[in-house]
């Protein structure tokens, strides 16, 4: 039951995390060099939506009791919470001016992420065998979504007239 409340919980944080970041990162990455390719207002707001509403379904999939549903959102916890270190942090430090979704990374989705996977363990919701490699697939699918979903976001930012750039 605890791991129910805490898929929700993260899938909140993700949203928080992503408003953060849909709001400063895409002026940000228009000066961070190797740390963040210069990403458009519109392409990333999309892209960050659909992971958004991702991080629901995973959270509502678990919440119904459907095996693959608590694999994904434990997974998606992962990929966040490595998210919060690299790139967040690490370009934090290495730029020596904040990256954002860093607080949010760091203050919400790295513990909210653990717990939820340590909570997993512990309702058996997950096998830790099988989360050793569905964990990692999940964190690289939503890695190669990324990509796609900028090019999807650029695609519907120029059909509904204009480019990626403003809001």
């Amino acid at each position: 039951m605890r791991f129910d409340a805490l898929a929700f919980a993260f899938a909140l944080a993700v949203t928080i995390h992503n408003l953060e970041e849909a709001l400063f990162l895409p002026a940000w990455s228009r000066r961070a060099g190797r740390w963040h390719v210069a990403i458009g207002s519109r392409e990333f707001r999309f892209a960050v939506f659909m992971l958004t509403l991702l991080a629901y379904l995973c959270a509502g999939l678990a919440a119904a009791g459907f095996l693959v549903g608590a694999y994904l959102v434990c997974g998606y916890a992962l990929a966040m919470a490595l998210n919060a270190f690299v790139p967040h942090l690490a370009a934090s430090v290495a730029l020596r001016s904040y990256a954002p979704g860093t607080a949010s990374g760091l203050l919400l989705n790295l513990p909210i992420g653990v717990a939820l996977l340590i909570e997993a363990g512990a309702e058996r919701r997950i096998s830790w065998p099988t989360f050793a490699w569905a964990g990692p697939a999940t964190v690289l699918a939503i890695l190669a979504a990324i990509p796609l979903l900028f090019a999807l976001g650029r695609a519907l930012g120029a059909r509904l007239g204009g480019g990626g750039q403003s809001c």
